[in-house]
């Protein structure tokens, strides 16, 4: 960045405000406190939307309303300034927020095998600040603070985070593409990855086509699955799917049969790994269903928001199927997303395939349009 001349002084940007439940995104005014210790004051540069925001801003889960709030959590910019005692990162450092943190210090981080983090993970319910329990976000004039959103709160100019929520990347690195590594691709990729370790050779079903679905393809592909079957409602999205590695593409509505039973006819019996990426209980079923007798995972990473529970009865785990999920895709944000940037830039996951659509940031609404109907996988807004 140029000379600094924010750094400690409040600033007035624009932000696109939630007010209400599904109401449209308000472009407005806002006030931004800089950061306390052990936080980062972000210049956000690019962002984009997943369906964590538009289940959020519909407020599917009545629990985790807040009002005002800021949403947004896919993300990159600039770091305009850092709060006492921030040391790993500096003004003009170029970054990423991470909906789920990793503070390196706790029990979780500490442990290989989860990328869980005791205080910086993601929460849907934490609306302000640890520091001091208060909001970086104020409107102007009458000064109503408003909410934070798992971590991040990118739909803004200018954004504060914790410290443990944001991750250096490599100057090099094109921060338009790094965006996608703060949710969509690190998630899919990295539960292909990491999560179910897919291997060579294996087989793997992909129930939802969005980006995170799309995501587990190419990371399944790069690991050398033989087949990689692609389960989506809407057939217009099976072109871009076969870009990203979809070997063959099923709509539940051409089948005269259920979609498990399609599947295990593709592939002799199921397939080693499926992936539930929906947000939906039918196809989580469906998913485990598809599996093969014995070794069969299904990792689950759609957002479900209701009360419902697993629709499986525990006698069906005698069979030797097994279901986990996954957050972030097991990636460890601030020590491995960095090595993950170096993959893709290396060639390992394409990442300009996922960014379908770009907007100026003042027209988010039409962006989360574009979302809902199902258009686009990424639409990246300029800020």
């Amino acid at each position: 960045m140029e000379n600094n001349n924010t750094a400690g002084k409040v600033i007035t940007c624009k932000a696109a405000v939630a007010w209400g439940p599904g109401q449209p995104l308000v472009m407005e005014e806002i006030l931004v406190d800089p950061p306390q210790k052990m936080e980062v004051r972000i210049k956000v540069l690019f962002t984009s939307i997943c369906h964590t925001d538009l289940s959020a801003w519909k407020g599917e889960n009545e629990s985790q309303r807040a009002y005002p709030r800021i949403f947004g959590h896919e993300a990159s910019g600039v770091v305009e300034s850092v709060g006492e005692g921030v040391r790993d990162m500096k003004e003009g450092d170029h970054v990423i927020p991470l909906f789920n943190g990793e503070c390196g210090e706790c029990v979780f981080c500490e442990r290989d095998g989860t990328n869980m983090c005791r205080d910086y993970g993601v929460n849907p319910m934490k609306k302000v600040m640890i520091g001091d329990g208060k909001s970086r976000f104020w409107t102007k004039g009458a000064r109503q603070p408003i909410f934070h959103f798992l971590n991040t709160s990118t739909f803004s100019e200018f954004t504060v985070v914790e410290s443990s929520c944001v991750v250096k990347v490599d100057p090099k690195f094109p921060l338009e593409k790094m965006t996608l590594l703060s949710c969509g691709v690190s998630t899919g990729v990295g539960a292909a990855w990491n999560t179910a370790d897919v291997k060579a050779g294996s087989t793997v079903a992909v129930f939802g086509l969005g980006a995170v679905g799309l995501a587990v393809a190419a990371g399944a592909r790069a690991r050398g699955a033989s087949k990689i079957i692609g389960v989506d409602i809407n057939p217009a999205k099976f072109l871009k799917a076969r870009a990203l590695g979809i070997t063959e593409c099923v709509d539940p509505g051409e089948l005269e049969t259920a979609v498990h039973e399609e599947i295990k006819r593709l592939t002799g019996g199921g397939v080693d790994y499926s992936f539930e990426c929906a947000g939906n209980l039918t196809a989580l079923r469906e998913a485990f269903l598809s599996t093969h007798a014995g070794w069969g995972l299904t990792v689950l990473l759609g957002v479900h928001p209701g009360p419902k529970t697993l629709p499986l009865h525990p006698m069906e785990l005698f069979a030797g199927q097994q279901i986990t999920a996954s957050v972030f895709g097991g990636f460890k944000g601030k020590t491995q997303i960095p090595r993950f940037a170096e993959e893709c830039m290396l060639g390992a996951v394409n990442l300009d395939e996922f960014i379908t659509h770009e907007l100026p940031f003042e027209k988010i609404n039409e962006a989360i349009q574009l979302l809902i109907e199902g258009k686009s996988l990424r639409c990246l807004m300029h800020l």
